[in-house]
C-alpha cells in the first residue's frame, strides 16, 4: 500500500516521502521509461489520484535559478501567499549546507554582476552570501594572444563601486536556500524527478460546469497534472521549468530550440597564488579563451576553454606541468603581450577623448602567477542552446532551460536570474488584475520580456566564440583594431561595462 508521508523540517518546510512496495517501485520505473507529455481529451469516467494536493506553482529545478525564482515570490506582496511545489532529486535540498570558509574554493563558480547582485539584495539573499566567501573585482583586462590588441575596463570609468563578484555555486545556492527558510512561505519540497506531464484540452470538459474540485478543475484544463519518478502526482496551475540546459519540462512540454555545440570544452578549477588578485582576466587563444577569476585568500578561478582532446590532456597532466601551462598561457605563451603603439593607431581613436577622464592604469598588466592548483579539474561540454518559445498554456521556462550560452563572459547565471525577476514581477501583475497565473496571454508577456535581452546577449557570446576560433592575418588585425576601440573610445567602453553588467543596452555608442 502506498502512503504519502509530509515531514516537516525547520522554518516551514515539508519534505514529502513516500513509502513503496514492489509494485509501486514497478509503476515508478515504469513512468520513467515512458517519460511523456499527454494533452489529451479528458473523458468523464477517467479515474484521478486523490492523495495529493493542487499547488499554485510547481517548479521543476531547485538550483540557483529556481530557487531565486521562489525567494522572489515570497518576498512579493502579492505573491508571497502562494503555495510552491520544488521538484527537485538533490537530497541536499532543504537541508542546511555546512560551508567553511577555511577550506579551498570549489571550483563552480559564478560571476555576478551588478544587477544580480541588486536582485539578490530586493529577495533578501545577498546578506547570506556576505556571509561567506565572495571576491568583488573592479577591473578586467582582455587581451588577444597575437599581441596586437588589449583592452582594459575599470568600475570607475562608470561610476561603479565593482564590476561583478565571483561567488562558489554552492554558496549562492546554500544562500538562497537560508534566505527562503527564513520566510513563512508555503513551499513543498518533492525529492524526485518529473516523469511525465498532462493538460487536458479545454474542449473535453463541457460537461463539468464550473466544478470545483481538483478533478474538474484539471479537466477544464485549468491545472497541468505531474506525475513524479516515486509514483507520486500532484497538479498546479504554472509549471515552471528551471531545470537546467537538459530541461525535462522543455522536452515534455514540446518546446523547439535552436542551437549547436561548439566542439569545445571548458576546464575548470581553483589556482592559488602568492598575493591576492584582484582583477578579473581574459585571454583569447588560438584554441579558446581563458579566464583567471579572482576568489579572495590568494585564490582565483579558471576556466579554459579548448578542444575535447587537449582537455582531456589538461585534466590527466600531473600539477605541476597544468600550473606551468597556466602560466604559459596567461604570459608569453601563443604570442607576446600586447603593445599600444603596435598597429599606431591610438592616434585614431583620440578623437572620442577629448575631455573625458578615465581611469589612470590604462597600461597593460601580467596576470598574477599562478603557483598551485587547489582543486580537482572539472571538465564540461560546451553549446549554445535556445528555446523558440518560453511559455507555452500553464507552462513556462527560465535560466538554462530556455538557454544555455557559451561561458565567455560568466553570463548564464544572470540571464537566469533576470528570468527569475521578470517572472515573478509578471506573475504579480497577473494577480492584481485577477487574471488567471497559467494563461498563455500571461506569459507570454514574461517571454516578450526576456527573449530579445537573452538573444542579444547569446548573439553576442556567440559572434565573439566564432571571431576568436580562426587565426587569419587580416582578421586578427580586425580583432585588435575592435580591442583597440573598446580601450580608446570612453562612450563605447561604458556601453560595454553597462551592458556586461546588466544594464541591458547594447554596447553601441550612447
Amino acid at each position: 500500500m502506498n502512503r504519502g508521508i509530509a515531514r516537516k523540517l525547520p522554518d516551514g518546510w515539508i519534505l514529502w516521502q513516500r513509502n513503496l512496495c514492489s509494485g509501486a517501485a514497478s509503476r515508478s520505473s515504469s513512468a520513467v521509461s515512458t517519460t511523456q507529455l499527454n494533452i489529451h481529451e479528458c473523458k468523464e469516467n477517467q479515474s484521478f489520484t486523490t492523495n495529493v494536493h493542487p499547488y499554485d506553482i510547481a517548479i521543476v529545478g531547485g538550483g540557483m535559478v529556481g530557487m531565486s525564482l521562489a525567494c522572489s515570490l515570497a518576498t512579493k506582496l502579492l505573491t508571497k501567499h502562494l503555495s510552491v511545489a520544488i521538484i527537485d532529486s538533490n537530497p541536499a535540498l532543504g537541508h542546511k549546507l555546512s560551508i567553511k570558509n577555511e577550506d579551498p574554493p570549489d571550483p563552480r563558480v559564478s560571476t555576478v554582476t551588478p544587477t544580480s547582485i541588486s536582485f539578490l539584495k530586493d529577495v533578501g539573499a545577498w546578506q547570506y552570501v556576505q556571509q561567506h566567501r565572495y571576491a568583488y573585482f573592479d577591473k578586467m583586462q582582455v587581451w588577444d594572444y597575437t599581441g596586437l590588441g588589449y583592452t582594459k575596463y575599470d568600475a570607475r570609468d562608470v561610476n561603479k563601486e565593482n564590476l561583478g563578484c565571483v561567488v562558489e555555486n554552492k554558496v549562492l545556492h546554500g544562500s538562497l536556500l537560508a534566505r527562503i527558510e527564513d520566510t513563512d512561505f508555503q513551499k513543498t519540497i518533492y525529492h524526485s524527478r518529473l516523469a511525465s506531464m498532462s493538460l487536458c484540452s479545454s474542449s473535453s470538459s463541457s460537461g463539468l460546469g464550473k466544478a470545483s474540485s481538483m478533478e474538474a478543475m484539471y479537466a477544464r484544463g485549468d491545472l497541468a497534472k505531474l506525475e513524479l519518478s516515486d509514483g507520486s502526482s500532484l497538479y498546479a496551475k504554472l509549471v515552471v521549468g528551471a531545470d537546467g540546459s537538459k530541461s525535462q519540462v522543455r522536452e515534455l512540454a514540446g518546446f523547439k530550440t535552436t542551437g549547436w555545440n561548439y566542439s569545445q570544452n571548458a576546464v575548470i578549477c581553483t589556482v592559488e597564488h602568492l598575493v591576492e588578485n584582484r582583477c578579473a582576466w581574459q585571454r583569447f587563444l588560438p584554441s579558446g579563451p581563458i579566464a583567471l577569476l579572482p576568489m579572495g585568500d590568494r585564490f582565483s578561478n579558471i576556466v579554459w576553454t579548448m578542444s575535447p582532446k587537449e582537455s582531456s590532456d589538461h585534466k590527466t597532466m600531473n600539477e605541476d606541468d597544468f600550473v606551468k601551462a597556466v602560466n604559459h598561457a596567461l604570459d608569453y605563451g601563443y604570442g607576446p603581450h600586447p603593445k599600444p603603439s603596435v598597429l599606431d593607431i591610438a592616434d585614431l581613436f583620440s578623437w572620442p577623448r577629448r575631455n573625458v577622464t578615465l581611469s589612470t592604469n590604462q597600461s597593460f598588466e601580467i596576470p598574477p602567477k599562478v603557483v598551485k592548483l587547489a582543486s580537482s579539474r572539472m571538465v564540461f561540454p560546451l553549446s549554445l542552446k535556445h528555446a523558440n518559445h518560453y511559455a507555452s498554456k500553464r507552462t513556462v521556462l527560465i535560466g538554462d532551460a530556455a538557454h544555455s550560452v557559451h561561458p565567455l563572459a560568466g553570463q548564464g547565471v544572470n540571464l537566469g536570474f533576470g528570468d527569475a525577476s521578470s517572472l515573478s514581477k509578471i506573475i504579480a501583475e497577473g494577480i492584481a488584475i485577477g487574471t488567471d497565473i497559467g494563461e498563455i496571454s500571461l506569459l507570454k508577456k514574461y517571454e516578450a520580456e526576456r527573449k530579445p535581452s537573452n538573444v542579444s546577449m547569446m548573439a553576442i557570446l556567440d559572434g565573439f566564440q566564432k571571431a576568436y576560433s580562426v587565426d587569419f592575418g587580416p582578421l586578427n588585425i580586425v580583432r585588435a583594431a575592435a580591442l583597440h576601440a573598446a580601450h580608446h573610445i570612453p562612450p563605447l567602453k561604458r556601453s560595454i561595462i553597462q551592458y556586461a553588467s546588466g544594464e541591458q543596452r547594447l554596447p553601441l555608442f550612447s
